[in-house]
């Protein structure tokens, strides 16, 4: 049963300072009354006929606020989901004005999940296309040369790098191997690559050739550009100078000093005269130059070289030299006399350049002395020097000896003053204690007693170069080398002049035959070297030849001009080596004697591999000498040494390398042929 209104309105105080963002409206009525819902009652039972009502819930007298509607999580607003005004309502709920007229923009909606899903998945997609676009081309490319490289014009892209490097050998040797012109007033020589030295580095031109797996970089530059590459050459300097060299001796005209010699008892001027010479230094840097550069030409210098004797100075010595041979000098000691006539005054007497402009006589006293010495002093008297003579193929020591002698230095200097006076021509001479250059202690017990090394070679009779080899191994022949001493040939046999008894002859320099003083020599170190070659000796300085001949054996030859090019080899064992020399009209043998140690020494010689063609040439160049062309080629020698039988050891592998030596052919420039 219903109960009964009281017939009055119960008013709620008034709630003031509600906390912000809290509207009255929970309260009912916008003074914050409760208030009763506006139309007509909803059907049904009443409020107060509702279970848990104001009669159930004690509170008595006044009206109920209205049923509170189910909760939301967010007031909706009547726009659509999503839109601006739906944002707005549900700002104005949480934050205290429900239709306020300002709104943040930064309280916005995340982004609807559908967005969030695509635009991951559209990354990923341009990742993996990205991919493959770098991958598929760089597994192509990879394991060869990376595409659009090539080297002096020649394409060596997407080649394997052997496959590179035999083709740029096949294609670009001809390039890079082009000779040069040289022109050296006015004339001009062909300088081949070979005789520059020139050598193409196949192994360094490709290493600057990317390959191998490329990175993205390198995918891009081989699909859309090139990349050219120069060939990486270099210049065996040392092979150079020797060109240069052998082209100096063929232009070089060395100033000419002033000299007055005999011809029997005539005297014979030469007057002084300036030369040129080739600027080696020079030369060098511009040859190397033009091959690097490839450029076709080099232009050489001749630097002037002035004389410095003065024609006064010619003019003044060849008076002299007059009355030099106008009569003979006389040597007295005590009561002895001995007469140097006019002739062996003559034959032992010049006048050279002083080296400041002027001429001064120059007396060979030891030589004239050979004669005449025996006049003076006793033989019993003559000092000896220690030597060994080989005695039924055995060497057998002469012991030195001390004894009394003219004193040649001083005799030179007294006959050199006294054939430029008139009057009396009498040198007083001085005998003195001679001391042998050789003692018998320095080669004596030295185990000098069997022959450990041997060599001969050949040549052809009768030439000029003949003289020569003969003359270098009559000056060495009994020389000794004691324990632990360096042989040098060039030191011990000395510049090959005309007064040592060498002559002109042919001889390659720098892989050009020049006629020079002493041309002709290397054989006579090439036969020294392989006698000390299989003595055993330790080897210190060699230069193989630039060129083959048949007459040497191959890998073992050795190259000698003074003072640049030396034979030197060293004395290792504990005994002295006695060299004994001996030559015929065509052939020339170098002995060793010492102790042998090891039973044999034997040279192991390779094949002969890398043949090169020799080219043809024609020549008309004065001075032009024909040479047999000779084909190159490399060899490899290995010096092994035996004892009891077995090997105990074996030298490095020596790798000789020879050039091909061109055929040249002189033709007569009024020849047509």
């Amino acid at each position: 049963m219903p109960l009964p209104s009281s017939g009055t309105t119960s008013r709620r105080p008034r709630i003031e300072g509600l906390p912000p963002g809290v509207s009255r409206d929970i309260f009912g009525g916008p003074d914050g009354s409760a208030q009763p819902p506006s139309g007509p009652a909803p059907a049904g039972p009443s409020a107060a006929d509702a279970p848990g009502g104001p009669t159930a819930g004690g509170l008595g007298g006044g009206a109920l606020p209205p049923v509170t509607p189910p909760a939301q999580p967010w007031p909706v607003s009547q726009g659509k989901p999503g839109s601006s005004a739906s944002r707005s309502a549900a700002f104005g709920a949480v934050g205290g004005a429900a239709d306020g007229p300002e709104r943040s923009s930064a309280f916005e909606d995340p982004e609807p999940p559908r967005r969030r899903r695509v635009l991951p998945g559209v990354l990923v997609l341009l990742v993996v296309l990205a991919l493959l676009a770098y991958l598929v081309p760089a597994v192509m490319m990879s394991g060869a040369v990376l595409r659009g490289t090539s080297v002096a014009g020649i394409d060596i892209g997407g080649l394997t790098v052997t496959q590179a490097a035999d083709k740029l050998r096949t294609e670009l040797a001809a390039k890079v191997n082009k000779p040069v012109t040289v022109e050296i007033s006015g004339r001009k020589e062909t300088v081949q690559a070979d005789e520059a030295g020139l050598e193409f580095d196949v192994v360094a031109t490709i290493s600057e050739a990317r390959s191998g797996f490329p990175s993205p970089v390198d995918v891009w530059r081989g699909l859309t550009s090139t990349t050219e590459l120069q060939p990486k050459l270099a210049i065996d300097t040392s092979q150079l100078v020797r060109t240069v060299e052998g082209l100096a001796k063929s232009h070089d005209k060395e100033p000419r000093e002033g000299r007055v010699v005999f011809e029997g008892l005539r005297p014979v001027v030469t007057e002084p005269e300036d030369g040129v010479l080739l600027d080696r230094d020079d030369a060098v840097r511009r040859i190397t130059d033009a091959f690097l550069n490839s450029r076709p030409t080099a232009v050489l210098t001749l630097r002037p070289a002035k004389a410095r004797t003065t024609p006064e100075a010619v003019a003044e010595a060849r008076a002299q030299a007059q009355r030099a041979v106008a009569a003979p000098v006389t040597l007295a000691i005590g009561a002895k006399r001995a007469t140097l006539p006019p002739a062996t005054l003559a034959a032992h007497l010049s006048f050279v350049a002083d080296g400041e402009g002027g001429l001064v006589p120059r007396f060979d006293a030891e030589a004239a002395l050979a004669a005449v010495e025996r006049d003076l002093v006793d033989e019993s008297q003559a000092p000896r020097d220690a030597t060994y003579q080989i005695v039924d193929g055995k060497p057998r020591l002469v012991t030195a000896r001390t004894g009394r002698g003219v004193d040649g230095r001083r005799l030179a200097r007294d006959v050199a003053r006294v054939i430029g006076r008139r009057g009396d021509r009498v040198v007083p001479v001085r005998l003195s204690v001679v001391r042998p250059e050789v003692a018998t202690a320095e080669v004596s017990n030295l185990g000098i007693k069997e022959n450990v090394g041997e060599f001969t070679t050949t040549f052809e009779c009768c030439q000029p170069r003949a003289t020569n080899i003969q003359r270098m191994a009559a000056q060495l022949d009994g020389h000794v080398v004691r324990p632990g001493e360096t042989f040098s040939l060039n030191d011990t046999v000395g510049e090959r002049t005309r007064e040592a008894g060498y002559v002109e002859a042919g001889q390659i320099v720098g892989g050009r035959m020049v006629e020079i003083v002493g041309g002709g020599v290397s054989q006579f170190a090439t036969t020294l070297y392989n006698a000390a070659y299989f003595g055993g000796f330790e080897e210190i300085e060699r230069t193989p030849m630039d060129y083959y001949a048949a007459r040497y054996p191959a890998g073992r030859d050795a190259a000698l001009l003074y003072p640049d090019r030396d034979l030197k080899w060293r004395n290792d064992s504990e005994y002295g080596v006695l060299i004994k020399t001996a030559s015929t009209g065509t052939s020339v043998t170098v002995t060793l004697w010492s102790t042998r140690r090891y039973d044999k020494v034997e040279a192991v010689e390779s094949e002969r591999r890398a043949p090169t063609a020799f080219r043809r040439t024609t020549s008309s160049a004065p001075g032009c000498i024909p040479t047999a062309g000779t084909a190159g080629f490399t060899i490899d020698v290995t010096r092994v040494f035996f004892k009891g039988g077995e090997e105990v050891k074996r030298d490095a592998k020596q790798t000789t390398k020879y050039r091909p030596q061109a055929q040249v052919i002189c033709a007569s420039t009024n020849d047509p042929g």
